[in-house]
């Protein structure tokens, strides 16, 4: 039996299977946070990564954006093999990873800026999403950065894609935390009741909602709706903070961590534009005492990788 996440070391990580992970997950009752980070922007810290920063400040789950594996980049990481980028964060860190996915086609991308200009490695390919497998990712969520056109649609028949091939071999997550390039899929209809149902029926063991007050007409009660809905499929749920508003003051942080708590929520999820690359190290703290308190919060900071 798996042990929550609240009390899990280094050591639990590295022998748990999927269904480990996702009671892990469960039975933490909302107490559960996942930091976004960017490995190819300059590291805050420069030498150290990104992704161990957000560790050092509480994260229990690491989840990388702008991922490429075709051509993996983690700036300030130690020098290594291409493919063995994910394991060795994975031993620097102490903690399990996910990666983003976008199902946008070929040639159907949004205008957008250099930043966030798609590359082949970042795709929602059935050959992308088994590589990031090999490379020892844990869990991959399909969902679109800014301006990027990625559907629901398309992450739905992406979505049905891997779970024939790789469904038992790793968490599948699925979702938009803002309308991503779609404006008819923007405000109340990033993802509705509808989105949750074919989803999760296509794969998804997590469905990804926007928090509460970070997109436009999403409220504490339509997101508390969609989530009480997912558990009733038997997924479970993330709550994310994508519109850099992971880089607002504390008090702001404290608001909606709460508010996602009221949501019913599983995972919280902080993004990665504090000052491009993750969230504000002051945030994921105040976040994560807003949800879970000091002991916990302390706990998961303090705690070594070689435990």
């Amino acid at each position: 039996m798996a042990k929550r996440i609240l009390d899990c070391y280094a050591s639990d990580f590295e022998g748990f299977s999927k269904m480990d992970l996702l009671e892990s997950i469960g039975k933490s009752e909302g107490r559960v946070i996942a930091c976004e980070t960017i490995g190819t922007v300059q590291p805050m810290l420069v030498d150290v990564t990104n992704a161990e920063f957000v560790s050092a400040m509480g994260a229990d789950l690491l989840l990388l954006n702008m991922f490429d594996v075709q051509n993996p980049c983690i700036r300030g990481l130690p020098d290594g093999k291409p493919e063995d980028t994910v394991r060795l964060l994975k031993q620097l860190t102490g903690r399990p990873i996910g990666i983003n996915l976008e199902p946008v086609e070929e040639g159907k991308e949004c205008e957008t800026s250099d930043l966030w200009k798609m590359s082949r490695g970042r795709r929602a390919t059935l050959e992308n999403a088994q590589r990031a497998y090999e490379m020892g990712v844990s869990l991959i969520l399909l969902t679109g950065n800014p301006g990027m056109g990625v559907s629901n649609e398309g992450i739905e028949k992406t979505l049905s894609l891997y779970r024939e091939k790789l469904g038992d071999k790793m968490i599948l997550a699925a979702g938009k935390m803002h309308a991503a390039g779609i404006l008819t899929e923007a405000a109340e209809h990033i993802i509705t009741k509808e989105d949750v149902k074919r989803f999760r029926k296509a794969g998804a063991d997590i469905l990804l909602f926007p928090a509460p007050a970070t997109v436009p007409g999403i409220t504490v009660e339509y997101i508390r709706e969609l989530v009480s809905y997912a558990h009733s499929l038997g997924a479970l749920t993330i709550t994310a903070i994508g519109t850099s508003q992971e880089g607002a003051d504390i008090d702001t942080i404290r608001q909606i961590a709460l508010m996602c708590k009221m949501t019913g929520t599983d995972i919280h999820h902080l993004g990665d534009a504090g000052y491009a690359g993750m969230s504000l190290p002051e945030n994921i703290q105040a976040y994560s005492i807003a949800i879970r308190g000091v002991r916990h919060t302390y706990h998961r900071m303090a705690a070594s990788i070689h435990r």
